[in-house]
Formats: C-alpha cells, sequence, structure tokens
C-alpha cells in the first residue's frame, strides 16, 4: 500500500525506532527468506488462482495465518497450505508450481500488478516455523487493530506488498511483516499527501516496528495517534 524510505534522521521519536533486526529469536537471514517464500505462495498460489476463478486478488488474515477471501478456499498456516478439503501440504523444499499441483490448480501471478516478491513458480521454498509464526503475529496484530481503527472498513492483505491495510480518510494504514525498505514487521500510516513533523519519520508518512510497540493495542494506538495527526 506504500513505497519509499524511512527518514534515518527522524529514526527515534516518541514510540521507538525504526531499524532494520527482526525478533532476536530470529535469524535475519532465515525471517528474510521465510518472508519472501511466504510472499510467493500468496501470490503465486492464493492471489494467482483466485484471481482466476473469482476475478480478486484480495487476501485476508485468519487465526494462525491469511487465506483467500473467495474461490479457490486456500489458507496458510504458519508453514502449511491448506486446502478448503481439509488437505494439508507442507510448504518448505517444495516450490509453488507443485503445492499447487498437488492440490489441482496453476501456480501464477494475478497479473494485474508490476510488484512483488520476484519468486518464480519453480523456485524452492524456505519457511523457517518460528519466523512463519512471526509473520503470521503479524498480520494477526495488523487486522485486530485495523478493525478497531476502522469497523466500517475490511481490513484486505495485498499480494502485491504483502501487507495488510485499509484506508481511512485519504491515510493508509495498515502493517507490513518487513521489505525491503525495513526488515523487521512494522505498522504504519500512509497519508496521501505530503505531511511534517515529529511523528512522521518516513518518506510515505510514519512508520513503527512491532516489536516496539509489542501488541494489537499499542499498534491501534499508533493508529490513532497518526489519525489524529491528520485531522
Amino acid at each position: 500500500m506504500h513505497t519509499g524510505d524511512v527518514d534515518s534522521d527522524a529514526e527515534k521519536d516518541v514510540d521507538g525506532y525504526v531499524g532494520k533486526d527482526v525478533d532476536k529469536d530470529v535469524d535475519a537471514g532465515s525471517f528474510a527468506r521465510t518472508r519472501r517464500s511466504l510472499h510467493g505462495v500468496a501470490e503465486l498460489v492464493l492471489a494467482g488462482p483466485q484471481y482466476a476463478v473469482s476475478g480478486s486478488i484480495e487476501l485476508r488474515a485468519v487465526p494462525g495465518g491469511w487465506a483467500t477471501v473467495a474461490d479457490p478456499v486456500l489458507r496458510v498456516e504458519g508453514g502449511e497450505l491448506v486446502h478448503g478439503s481439509g488437505r494439508r501440504c507442507a510448504i518448505h523444499g517444495r516450490t509453488c508450481a507443485e503445492l499447487a499441483t498437488e492440490l489441482g490448480l496453476t501456480a501464477a501471478a494475478p497479473g494485474v500488478y508490476d510488484d512483488g516478491p520476484g519468486v518464480s513458480a519453480d523456485e524452492r521454498l524456505v519457511v523457517d516455523p518460528a519466523a512463519a509464526e512471526e509473520v503470521s503475529q503479524a498480520f494477526s496484530w495488523g487486522d485486530t487493530a485495523l478493525r478497531a481503527l476502522a469497523p466500517g472498513e475490511r481490513p484486505v492483505l495485498w499480494p502485491e506488498h504483502f501487507d495488510i491495510a485499509v484506508t481511512v480518510d485519504r491515510a493508509n494504514y495498515g502493517v507490513s511483516p518487513g521489505d525491503a525498505t525495513i526488515a523487521t514487521p512494522y505498522a504504519y500510516v500512509g497519508p496521501w499527501e505530503p505531511v511534517h513533523g515529529r511523528f512522521w519519520n518516513a518518506s510515505f508518512g510514519a512508520a513503527r516496528p512491532l516489536r516496539d510497540l509489542g501488541s494489537a493495542d499499542a499498534v491501534l494506538a499508533f493508529f490513532q495517534q497518526g489519525a489524529s495527526l491528520l485531522r
């Protein structure tokens, strides 16, 4: 839902800092590989086949992971891909093509955006269980906070940037499990117009690492602070 860099001159602020380390229990390289692999599954095995069948690329957070919003019924729980029939497939060591074929699908990107993880259908996937749990937790906190922030909106997990977000009054609010700019999972507020001030520490608006926020309630408080500054 946003692009841009974190302002290194404004890394320290009232809510913490935007850093580059993931949770100390998860190796940074392992986390990055896991996040990339799961992003690939979201794009090639969930969003692509769903777009081909139902015309939607939107995904959603569910307990323990994330899922399609329409047919085919699929979800990711930790390191497993789960079909609506209940069939489970371990993701680690497989390819998106193999996973899709096993479930009678064809692995393919939706083809409606230019960005994405750059994972090919034949790339071997790497999923560390602890890293996968951290990704799922990020989406869970995000979904909870976003529903409290905007009860009338439905949080969408977008396969392009692999973040969960809503738009309220010309500003994007969301949570990402990390990306090329910020390696750790983080919450963000992205106004559509430029803003200035101590709170706004990124080129796209404001970002805070989840490890500093510490809970869905704190993520909500961050969103609410951003919303109050935009009024």
